[in-house]
């Protein structure tokens, strides 16, 4: 007679699964540079889930992931983001986006605004040629779901984008640094949508209540970890991460808007900016990769395989197309030089986790469907695996260009 195993056993047997097969994956055929690990461990995640793997064995499945063993993976998964989320916030350098105003926001404008409305018009495309059912979640709208996948497609993944910045050696050049700038004004407005997105009119009261208190909140916890000593501003900074993801999710926003704000309220320089890429790396090698896996645990194949590639590549064509002619308008105003918006355009393609994290929010508050969120995925998977193969060739023909800083 078979005896099951306990869940502690099963729990641990799910964490060998995780982080060791997408990173012998990763190893053994060399991705690194058309796919980081990061995204490995996403295409993992779904592969792994039950709509792949777990379809061709689902003994495998059904005896790994009990609900017992993915209740607990979800803990984990919830507590990572947003750790991961609160990073980013931390990570906006809004001194530098002021010195540059000019230039930034109208860079920053065009690079979110063009692919909003070609991923907004790919998104009305979709429920004219099919069944919005199919689409849309039992309690979204259609505007609220032509807007989500609008904003999903003109994304930009900062922490993702320093990762890879990093690895083309350009993070702490002019260029590096002007990018950021790009993607941080970027960031603040995507959040800004999603909170407008999310808006419920039946608790507008508590919302209200929420950034009301949350502003009055700020002044008090930046003024108490400016005056303690810095080994405590990681762990009161933790504090205020959770206190704000209740609070946000209490109201009807979303714990994840919660965290963002938790990070962006705060100055990175109390933390240092060495610490925070610390953070964030550990952040992303221990807890992200069990995200992943209880990411493609909500991918769908019931539309048809068929139909989800062909979703997933209509919403990229209008993220790689949205975003290049967004910053190719802005490189005109701007009078750069040859071919210095096809590399930042590029750049700021880079999509994985906070599309991800922004279009499990839209699946958490049934705005879409899981249908609609296996397709955004798979575009945002699509969108960051181009990045590097196609800036890499554009970076090295134009070595000056590091050194730009406008």
């Amino acid at each position: 007679m078979h005896t099951a195993l306990p869940v502690t056993e099963l729990y641990l047997l799910a964490l060998i699964i995780i982080f060791g097969v997408p990173w012998l994956v990763w190893r053994l055929l060399k991705t690194d540079y058309y796919a980081p690990l990061v995204v490995v461990q996403i295409v993992g995640g779904i592969l792994l889930g039950p709509g792949v793997l777990g379809s061709v064995f689902p003994a495998y499945y059904t005896t790994v992931f009990t609900p017992e063993v993915i209740g607990t993976l979800n803990g984990v998964a919830w507590w990572a983001v947003m750790l991961f989320v609160f990073a980013a916030g931390l990570e906006l350098d809004l001194a530098q986006a002021w010195k540059w105003r000019g230039e930034t926001g109208l860079t920053a404008a065009l690079a979110l605004g063009v692919p909003l409305l070609l991923g907004a018009a790919a998104a009305l495309i979709l429920l004219k040629v099919s069944d919005p059912a199919g689409w849309i979640g039992a309690k979204g709208q259609t505007w609220q779901f032509v807007a989500g996948v609008g904003m999903a497609c003109a994304v930009t993944a900062l922490p993702i984008l320093v990762l890879l910045m990093e690895k083309l050696a350009i993070l702490r050049s002019a260029l590096g640094q002007r990018i950021l700038r790009y993607a941080s004004l970027d960031d603040i407005m995507i959040w800004g949508v999603l909170a407008l997105i999310l808006l419920d009119w039946e608790r507008v009261t508590r919302q209200l209540g929420f950034l009301l208190g949350f502003a009055i909140a700020v002044v008090l916890v930046r003024k108490l970890i400016a005056t303690i000593p810095q080994r405590d501003r990681w762990y009161v900074g933790l504090i205020w991460l959770a206190g704000c993801g209740y609070l946000a999710d209490w109201s009807g926003l979303h714990y994840m808007v919660g965290a963002f704000l938790a990070g962006a309220s705060l100055d990175a320089e109390w933390f240092e900016i060495e610490s925070i890429d610390k953070f964030r790396e550990v952040v992303l090698l221990a807890f992200m990769p069990v995200f992943f896996l209880s990411t493609g645990l909500r991918t769908s194949w019931d539309m048809g395989g068929l139909t989800a590639f062909a979703a997933a590549a209509l919403l990229l064509a209008a993220m790689v197309a949205g975003k290049l002619l967004g910053v190719g308008i802005a490189g005109r105003l701007l009078n750069w030089e040859k071919g210095e918006a096809w590399v930042i355009g590029w750049l700021l393609q880079t999509k994985a986790l906070i599309m991800i994290i922004f279009v499990n929010i839209l699946f958490d508050k049934q705005i879409i469907t899981s249908g609609a969120f296996t397709a955004l995925l798979l575009a945002a998977i699509g969108s960051t695996m181009l990045t590097i193969p196609v800036a890499a060739p554009a970076l090295k023909r134009m070595a000056g260009l590091k050194d730009k800083a406008a």
